[in-house]
């Protein structure tokens, strides 16, 4: 691993910010045997109300009344010598259903109960504290469990997922549960790599919910390097802004120029023995984003810690797949920028010069998020040669009008690209809908004094993704606009409030399968 770094302060130390501990602690998940004894551990019965073909399945003599086992229900049971016993609803068994009972039964077993009610809680179940220190996790008698290497994906993922917490608190963290979980001997490859793509997940969620007090562009880059310096065969490189100078990347130094915290570029290098192919992956890192001069109103200001989501996502992903080995060269790109008000921040009607040369006219401070990738891809097109580039970006609140809070927006330059795209988010439990490089559009990227304009008008996640491809060089690309479901405000299934983790299972499945 090399590292390098300017040798300007954080801006974090002797300030009042709070510093996260970071990784946040994740349960213990261990594969057992089917028929473990559940003596001493906490036992939770997994039921679902169909089978694989659909059927509906008897309701047990034993289920709570009007108990029904529906996706991550909870019923408490009565406890066995003083240890809890508890039923999970798994639905029908798709792979939300499963990723929904994993993250219900860890919830429950650590004394979280949300985002469902418990049903009929009483003496045995969760009231706030910690509960239990190792649960078993089986299937209740006579009911199917998961049917297939992707339904075992599903819970696995849930199960760790579910007990991710970040929190930045003076009382000491609790400890995580030891999971216990009766896997038959086939399933098993499926859980452990599905533990490593939550893990991933779960690193995006700590750098993204981090408070910006605490996370300068300096601090991000120092933690991906602690976070991934123990992976062996990544390699990690950390450019200060004078190195940004000398190379000319003007998209991320005029953004992060109202910021008394200078930015960085993170670069993270995957590349094993006799890989032929070669994935860049460019992920936005805007630690906090105030609109510049273009100012954001104050309602929803304190979410923009997390619009470097995308960034995180790669920083996740990259661990995930030299975790795994993929036999595919990658590399992972983060600008880093925090996009502030000052004196020297970057104005409406300014000329910007990119790394390729590129002039952009600037029409609105807080399309800041292009600015940066727009440098990063030009940079990846002259030196490293890609064979596709996907960049991932909370990029336009556009794109959360059009699809919501749940689904990601793909832009992709073929069909085939796209396709690989969707299948891999599928794969993982996070939906994409395609969306089109619409031709018509094309010429609203133009600009009467620059090469391009910043932020044309038009549809909004349609024309930035054009601007964007001005600087793919002509090369296959994707760009991920993940505005919406990078964050959550309502928790559902493995998904807690806040930083969500969104597209960094998606990025090591398309990377698994190119």
């Amino acid at each position: 691993m090399t590292v390098t770094t300017g040798q300007r302060s954080t801006g974090v130390e002797g300030t009042p910010y709070a510093q996260p501990s970071l990784p946040t602690p994740l349960a213990d998940v261990v594969c057992v045997d089917p028929g473990t004894d559940a003596a001493g551990d906490a036992l939770v019965l997994l039921r679902r109300t169909a089978d694989a073909a659909g059927e509906p399945l008897p309701v047990a003599d034993t289920t709570p009344s009007g108990w029904v086992a529906s996706p991550g229900a909870v019923a408490a049971l009565a406890p066995v010598d003083g240890v809890g016993r508890w039923l999970v609803g798994a639905g029908a068994g798709s792979g939300s259903d499963w990723r929904a009972a994993g993250a219900a039964t860890v919830r429950v077993v650590s004394g979280r109960t949300d985002p469902g009610p418990l049903h009929g809680a009483g003496e045995g179940s969760a009231d706030g504290e910690d509960v239990v220190a190792r649960v078993l996790v089986t299937l209740d008698e006579g009911h199917p469990g998961p049917d297939d290497d992707a339904a075992w994906t599903a819970l696995a993922t849930g199960l760790l997922l579910g007990s991710h917490r970040f929190g930045v608190k003076s009382s000491p963290r609790a400890a995580a549960p030891v999971v216990r979980v009766a896997v038959p001997e086939e399933a098993r490859p499926a859980v452990e790599r599905a533990l490593v793509l939550a893990r991933a997940t779960a690193i995006a969620r700590d750098l993204a919910d981090t408070p910006s007090g605490a996370k300068s562009p300096a601090w991000f880059a120092d933690q991906a390097t602690a976070l991934l310096g123990t992976v062996p065969g990544l390699e990690l490189v950390v450019r200060d802004e004078a190195w940004l100078a000398e190379q000319g990347f003007g998209g991320v130094l005029a953004v992060g120029g109202g910021s008394s915290r200078p930015p960085r570029f993170l670069e993270i290098t995957w590349s094993p023995d006799g890989a032929s192919r070669h994935v860049v992956l460019v992920g936005k890192g805007i630690t906090f984003d105030t609109g510049g001069i273009s100012i954001k109103p104050n309602a929803g200001m304190a979410d923009m810690r997390t619009d470097c989501s995308g960034g995180a996502a790669v920083v996740g992903a990259l661990g995930a797949i030299a975790t795994l080995e993929l036999p595919v060269r990658v590399t992972g790109l983060v600008p880093l920028a925090e996009n502030h008000v000052s004196g020297s921040a970057y104005r409406p009607g300014d000329v910007v010069r990119h790394y390729d040369g590129r002039t952009s006219e600037v029409t609105n401070t807080d399309a800041e998020g292009r600015m940066v990738l727009a440098d990063a891809l030009g940079w990846a097109v002259a030196t490293l040669e890609p064979d596709v580039m996907v960049d991932v970006a909370t990029l336009t609140g556009a794109m959360k009008v059009a699809l919501g809070v749940r689904t990601g927006g793909l832009f992709a330059t073929s069909e085939d690209l796209a396709g690989r795209l969707v299948e891999a988010g599928a794969a993982s439990g996070e939906p994409w809908w395609p969306m089109p490089l619409a031709a018509a559009h094309a010429a609203d990227v133009d600009s009467t004094i620059a090469d391009v304009r910043q932020a044309p008008p038009g549809p909004g996640g349609i024309v930035a993704a054009l601007f964007l491809q001005r600087f793919t060089g002509g090369l296959p690309w994707a760009h991920l606009d993940i505005a919406g479901p990078a964050r959550c405000d309502s928790p559902h299934e493995e998904v807690a409030k806040g930083a969500t983790g969104f597209s960094a299972r998606t990025l090591v499945e398309f990377v698994a399968a190119f």
